[in-house]
């Protein structure tokens, strides 16, 4: 099979071919550390997560960076609200979306370089830009010259010309064209500065990514991924100085996660609607939220709404289920065969195939997902049926399950928590009731079950029990 995935800078699917197989060097831009990472952010890092998942699944050997913007014009303003310094601040807020990742099951990239770490190689970036004509010193700041790069706008689709009726020079900008942007920002009293050639400063926001792509990953790295917000000015502005210093392309394929907006509207602090990856862990499992997120296609809009928690929390809960039934089956399986496990092993080869069909295709999660549901299915159908299950089929069924689970971790691959002594006897008790066709008895226990959080499912092989969502 082969891995094609959506190239933003050729706006077509291409075929996955790294420079130094199986070497992927994988960029990801990572947060501005002001504040809580809100939900569009967290979309952003769960699929980037998963897609470097996937390459290890299809065996390649996959070098991640996602940085740590922790100096820019924001970092100063909430320091300065806060009563922070800068340093602080971005240690407050580092450790704060390093808690939240975790909570997300989103695994740290192999290295998490902070810009401020990174100013000798910044700085060298922009003197090679300078070599190249390709920067200018005006004003006590140091500006990228867009209009002496050729290739301007080849990210974004647009012409220079059309570009540049979007642009304008802010208070302040000593800049010779509206489209050029800043390398290096002239000290201003009470800001955190560096030395440098040009004097004490910071540097500008997006010659940090690529000095710390090039510097890790190489002059032409594989893969840069970010939110579609980035693709312009931001990783525009990357290609632009990064090539114009090397003559080299930067980055071979460009992924871009969709927009995600919250009941059908643009989130922004303007609506008040942005809603921090802290506040929904209050409420929502964190599972529930990953779940979310990839039953959409990355590249698509996604809206969230309670309503499509709900959904998805309904749906995630559907996979679990079958997870937790294949377990509860294990102890009376045994090595008999019916028949019937020829068909559900044919399923699950089909599963697998289709499954990384999907994955192949863009890394189309919901489309792999719904490959699930009807394994899913198919498996609850063998279950319910009255004969003998086989040992060897229900643990193919899990692993598989856990295989997949190591790429999205939606599910709970463990054998589920036991009940408690007085909730074991309460289901004995109802057994013999039904036994009894004392009905009304029956009914009296699964209530009372029901309210302590225990869902009971009368099956042939007897009476199974789960726990009620949200327990």
């Amino acid at each position: 099979m082969t891995l094609k995935l959506y190239n933003t800078l050729t706006r077509c699917k291409e075929e996955f071919k790294p420079l130094a197989p199986p070497l992927v060097t994988f960029y990801v831009c990572g947060p501005t550390v002001y504040d809580y990472i809100h939900i569009g952010n967290a979309r952003v890092f769960i699929v980037f997560d998963v897609v470097r998942r996937y390459l290890n699944y299809r065996g390649y050997r996959v070098k991640m960076v996602q940085n740590y913007t922790d100096i820019d014009d924001k970092m100063i303003q909430r320091a300065r609200e806060e009563g922070l310094t800068v340093a602080e601040l971005a240690h407050k807020y580092i450790t704060a979306y390093e808690d939240d990742a975790a909570r997300l099951r989103i695994r740290p990239a192999d290295l998490q370089p902070r810009a401020t770490e990174h100013i000798e190689p910044i700085v060298k970036l922009i003197q090679r830009l300078e070599e190249q004509g390709l920067a200018y010193h005006s004003g006590g700041d140091v500006y990228f010259n867009a209009g002496g790069f050729p290739g301007y706008g080849q990210l974004s689709h647009q012409a220079p010309d059309e570009l540049l009726a979007g642009a304008r020079v802010e208070p302040g900008e000593w800049k010779k064209n509206p489209l050029d942007f800043t390398l290096w920002k002239g000290r201003k009293e009470g800001e955190p500065a560096w030395e440098s050639p040009w004097g004490k400063g910071r540097p500008g926001w997006h010659i940090e990514c690529s000095s710390m792509a090039m510097h890790y990953l190489g002059e032409t790295i594989d893969l840069h991924a970010g939110g579609a917000d980035l693709i312009f000015p931001h990783h525009e502005n990357e290609i632009a100085q990064s090539t114009g210093a090397t003559g080299k392309p930067f980055t071979r394929y460009w992924l871009h996660a969709g927009y995600l907006n919250i009941e059908e509207k643009k989130m922004s602090k303007s609506l008040g609607n942005v809603l921090t990856v802290r506040r929904l862990l209050e409420e929502y499992n964190p599972m529930d939220l990953r779940f979310f997120i990839l039953s959409a296609h990355y590249r698509s809009p996604l809206n969230f709404s309670r309503e499509l928690i709900g959904q998805a929390r309904a749906g995630r809960e559907r996979l679990q289920e079958f997870v937790d039934n294949l377990y509860r089956a294990l102890p009376g399986a045994g090595t008999e065969t019916t028949g019937l496990e020829e068909k559900i092993r044919s399923e699950l080869i089909s599963a697998r195939r289709r499954f990384d069909e999907a994955m192949d295709d863009d890394f189309n999660t919901a489309a792999a997902i719904a490959v699930l549901f009807e394994l899913a299915r198919e498996g609850n159908i063998y279950l319910q049926k009255s004969h003998p299950y086989q040992r060897e089929l229900l643990e193919q069924l899990l692993n598989y399950f856990r295989e997949v689970n190591e790429l999205f971790e939606i599910l709970e691959i463990r054998k589920p928590v036991s009940l408690d002594e007085e909730l074991r006897r309460m289901i004995a008790r109802r057994e013999e009731a039904r036994r009894k066709k004392d009905w009304a008895l029956a009914d009296r226990i699964r209530n009372e079950l029901q309210a302590r959080g225990i869902i009971l499912e009368d099956t042939p092989h007897g009476t199974r029990w789960k726990h009620k969502p949200g327990r």
